[in-house]
């Protein structure tokens, strides 16, 4: 369980899925972001659409009532060809989403490519890119073991760099703008 200091905000990043959902907590001291936790719900073992459904309502709780964040931000389903594919995924989404209005956390949903666009500089980047920026940003240690975990950590800190105002003002829409901005937080 985290403990916040005053200043202090927790943000839960949720990338949804009915075969894998990816989440990351993300505090922010001041300026400063850091991970707190990242990991994945791995729903293949279930056959049942409503009980996957049910084991990502759980979960989101179960990480709301561990980490208590003051938002959420998670990712929209991108519309594909695949129509049954894409009614799975909203019903994920909607869960994850309901899980969080029942704890009355306020909600901000980005697009992928926004999130992409938002942590590389580019809304074409892959999952891999985004995990090294990822990597290097907020300084892991280790390579994370899952995409999907660094895309629910993705949201988070996309959301972090929509929702603050740095020194000086305006927002940062890119990592390009961040490095540019605030050379010395970026380890080289």
């Amino acid at each position: 369980m985290t403990v916040k200091a005053p200043g202090e905000r927790i943000i839960l990043g949720i990338d949804p899925g009915t075969t894998i959902m990816g989440y990351g907590v993300l505090l922010v001291r001041g300026n400063m972001p850091s991970m707190v936790a990242m990991g994945v719900l791995e729903l293949k073992k279930y056959s049942d659409h409503y009980l996957k459904l049910k084991k990502i309502f759980e979960r989101v709780v179960q990480l709301i009532d561990t980490y208590h964040p003051d938002e959420m931000a998670i990712e929209a389903p991108f519309f594909g060809k695949n129509v049954q594919s894409m009614l799975k995924l909203g019903r994920a989404q909607g869960v994850a989403m309901a899980a969080a209005l029942s704890r009355s956390l306020p909600i901000f949903e980005y697009a992928p490519l926004r999130i992409k666009q938002a942590i590389t500089g580019r809304g074409s980047a892959s999952k891999e890119q985004v995990a090294l920026f990822l990597k290097q940003y907020l300084k892991l240690q280790e390579d994370p073991k899952y995409l999907d975990a660094t895309d629910g950590l993705a949201a988070a800190v996309c959301h972090y760099f929509q929702a603050r105002t740095p020194v000086g003002g305006g927002t940062v829409k890119s990592w390009k703008e961040f490095i540019n901005k605030h050379p010395s937080r970026v380890k080289k």
